[in-house]
């Protein structure tokens, strides 16, 4: 019997990037060992450089590189003309969705199966088999939970229903109707004049002791610090978790960095890099940038535990 081995994903692009940029990326996504791609603008319906089509021609590129697509939707609907959006993704015939909004959810129920995202507020089995019910094929933990939780949700989760852990990149904390770019650059959020395409990886806000505490990405909050859960990958494959979430980050040089992020977490996985040697190479990699990992473990998510974990055996 063969050893089980999680799938790696790299989840929606969260920041605002030109369309080449966004083709540039996605044509070396390609050639990269992860196995799902999800696509699509999930932070803000502003963000028009790419249309519905032109993430239909980029999943058509990445389904014949082999890999799964899966197209994501908005995680806030304000508006009509967001909510025609978030139907047309719906109830697109060939690939699969994964619902941010209950908007999303409650218009595939019965029709097709879906991928419940990390914003959906699933916090315990009674909500997984709600979301199983109403379709949902897959379950991405929020980030604020950790290895307990997810050991317990794991042992109970319906037949069928697969996992997925977002195990780096910045944490996506919350979601606001006002635009925080804008407001930062004095501009009203009618008129925000697409500053957060300014900030590749969204605008850095330090406490008043001048330390990184918060970044702002349009509408959206995340952590300063980058998680990475690098070092509980053997854990996450001795639970059985079914895919392993990336989140696309450093735009430049070349996407050369993120590749190398995907290099250590596909190292891990398949056994060719210890653990140690993959968390040293993320330290590295995020240079001066702060790391973090303490919701995993039950501490605050701000925090980061270093420590050696089990390989893969």
């Amino acid at each position: 019997m063969s050893k089980f081995s999680p799938k790696l994903s790299l989840g929606p692009l969260l920041y605002f990037w030109d369309k080449e940029q966004v083709f540039d990326f996605y044509k070396k996504v390609a050639e990269w060992p992860v196995d799902v791609v999800y696509l699509g603008e999930v932070i803000c319906s502003k963000r028009r450089a790419l249309k519905l089509e032109d993430w239909l021609e980029l999943a058509e590129m990445l389904e014949k590189a082999g890999k799964e697509v899966v197209l994501s939707t908005l995680v806030l609907i304000e508006a009509d003309s967001e909510l025609r959006t978030m139907h047309n993704i719906a109830e697109n015939e060939q690939y699969l969705v994964e619902a941010n909004e209950m908007a999303a959810v409650q218009h595939m129920v019965n029709k097709k199966s879906f991928v419940a995202g990390p914003h959906i507020n699933c916090y315990n089995q009674e909500s997984m088999d709600v979301l199983h019910e109403m379709g949902a094929k897959r379950w991405v933990m929020p980030v604020e939970l950790g290895e307990e939780t997810l050991q317990e949700l794991m042992n109970k989760r319906p037949e069928g229903m697969e996992v997925e852990v977002f195990a780096y990149g910045r944490l996506p904390l919350a979601f606001s109707a006002r635009c925080f770019t804008a407001r930062a650059e004095g501009l009203p959020k009618d008129d925000c004049q697409l500053r957060c395409g300014d900030y590749a990886e969204g605008l850095l806000v330090e406490s008043q002791d001048g330390e990184a505490f918060l970044d702002f990405n349009g509408i959206q909050t995340q952590s300063a610090a980058t998680s990475s859960l690098i070092a509980a990958v053997p854990r996450m494959v001795e639970m059985g978790v079914d895919v392993i979430r990336l989140s696309p980050q450093h735009l430049s040089p070349n996407s050369i960095m993120m590749e190398k992020v995907v290099g250590a977490f596909d190292g891990v996985i398949k056994g060719r890099m210890s653990v140690v040697d993959a968390e040293a190479a993320i330290e590295k990699l995020n240079g001066d940038e702060s790391l973090c990992n303490g919701y995993w473990y039950g501490e605050a998510g701000m925090d980061w535990q270093k420590g050696e974990i089990p390989e893969i055996n």
